[in-house]
């Protein structure tokens, strides 16, 4: 099926800030199949960013957008969904945007269990500010503020929602952008926090430092260290050493924040207690 993707594009906007080689692009337009699927009004849709290579995406698009503060994007979707909760709310972030300065309202958004998808672009570094190394920056890997190789541990951005109270949890790759929109189709009907890590190539401040040649390997280094769930559940250990599984990885039906919320000022006004 072909898409129309001007229709739901700012194409005033373009051309876009991406370094040659980013895989934003990608993501961006599975992001807008996902929506055209889900059947999505673009009235009725609000997406929230904060800052950071990512964060830009929301000016891209033609929906109601916000590009908030760094590490805020979150708040500002809860804010939304609060006071909205009819809207569909839709989160773009970056993997130091989401659990570095804003991972407080991330793991308490997971913790509320509120109906808002969020999509994490990973490429484990900060880009935009100048290839400083982020949470989810591999041990061992290079950036300008880990320069003989990071020695933190890694962040699993997607262990850390599940274990804070998210009730959808997927993971794609760039590599693999077919099945990118169906993720996120289905994070936007499931009723809850919904994360959607979405692994991507930084060819500019990553993959120099770290020794790819170019960004078709960085793309290649997807295919062969991330596998299917399916795949991936059915392998011994040693095979799946240094790999991660992608798809649907949890999903859970718990009760929503903002109909739990409702419900209690229901009652409260009707002299409930």
């Amino acid at each position: 099926m072909a898409y129309d993707y001007s229709r739901y594009l700012r194409n005033d906007k373009f051309p876009h800030i991406w370094c040659p080689g980013c895989t934003y692009g990608i993501v961006l337009k599975a992001i807008i199949r996902a929506i055209d699927k889900a059947g999505l009004k673009q009235d009725d849709t609000a997406i929230v960013s904060g800052i950071g290579c990512a964060s830009r995406l929301p000016g891209y698009v033609d929906f109601n957008t916000l590009h908030t503060t760094h590490g805020r994007a979150i708040a500002f979707a809860t804010g939304i969904k609060m006071v909205k909760p009819d809207k569909n709310v839709l989160v773009i972030t970056g993997d130091g945007d989401a659990t570095a300065i804003g991972g407080n309202h991330f793991i308490h958004a997971c913790r509320r269990n509120i109906d808002i998808t969020v999509v994490v672009f990973n490429n484990y570094i900060y880009g935009m500010t100048g290839g400083q190394y982020s949470p989810t920056t591999p041990t061992g890997a290079v950036a300008t503020t880990m320069p003989y190789g990071n020695v933190d541990p890694q962040f699993n951005i997607l262990e850390l929602a599940k274990g804070a109270g998210a009730t959808f949890i997927a993971r794609g790759t760039a590599y693999h952008a077919a099945g990118i929109d169906n993720l996120v189709v289905e994070a936007i009907k499931h009723k809850g926090l919904s994360v959607v890590e979405i692994i991507n190539a930084c060819p500019t401040t990553y993959g120099r430092r770290n020794k790819f040649k170019s960004p078709t390997d960085m793309l290649l280094w997807m295919k062969d260290h991330f596998l299917p769930v399916t795949a991936f559940e059915k392998l011994p250990p040693e095979k799946t050493a240094g790999k991660l599984p992608m798809g649907i990885l949890y999903r859970e039906e718990k009760p929503e924040y903002t109909e739990m919320y409702y419900s209690m000022v229901k009652r409260v006004q009707e002299g409930g207690k």
